[in-house]
């Protein structure tokens, strides 16, 4: 259900992506952000402590949208492999249509150096893949000397790195899909048990 607050909150984070992508983080200010959204100065900091707060709100937005689509598809995954194939296609996906706020999503992290806050935004993410990998484990697709924990991170930041290295940057040396195919390839080849 929608409330008057969850509402002007929705409108505080698309306002400040829409004012941080056309002025840049630094020279947006709370009163551009306010403005853009249509609600008082006040409302904004019901919400938010400074401006570079919100940049939080809409990382986790991000990673709660890009989340729910890979558990949404990766319910019907018939192998740990299958699910991989999901994750990469759905990061890649997202990746290339948010590509604007990942870069202010990292750009914000950065100033505020505070990519511990980011590790915590994925820590649902990371405990739900690890469940997945432990499933996995048990029955023979993966390697089970591998550690979960660490090995589920990597395989996050393997997937996302080079998803925003192909859709962030201005190297276009493979198509997606030869390089969806190659990082898949490359992650069976170091967990899969080989069966």
């Amino acid at each position: 259900m929608r409330t008057a607050q969850n509402e002007k909150y929705e409108r505080l984070v698309e306002a400040a992506k829409r004012m941080i992508a056309q002025k840049g983080l630094e020279k947006t200010t709370v009163s551009d952000i306010v403005k853009e959204a249509g609600v008082a100065q006040g409302t904004f900091y019901l919400y938010f402590a400074s401006k570079n707060a919100v940049v939080f709100a809409i990382a986790m937005e991000h990673l709660n949208q890009l989340f729910s689509h890979i558990k949404e598809k990766g319910a019907t995954a018939g192998s740990f492999f299958d699910l991989l194939t999901i994750m990469i296609d759905e990061t890649f996906a997202v990746t290339e249509r948010t590509r604007d706020v990942l870069v202010l999503c990292y750009s914000g992290f950065a100033i505020e150096n505070a990519f511990d806050k980011w590790e915590q935004i994925y820590d649902p993410y990371y405990q739900w893949l690890e469940g997945q990998f432990a499933n996995a484990k048990k029955s023979g697709e993966v390697r089970a000397e591998l550690d979960s924990a660490q090995t589920v991170r990597m395989m996050i930041n393997l997937i996302e790195i080079t998803a925003e290295r192909l859709y962030l940057s201005k190297e276009k040396d493979i198509s997606a899909p030869d390089l969806k195919e190659k990082l898949l390839s490359f992650i069976r080849h170091a967990v899969g048990s080989g069966r």
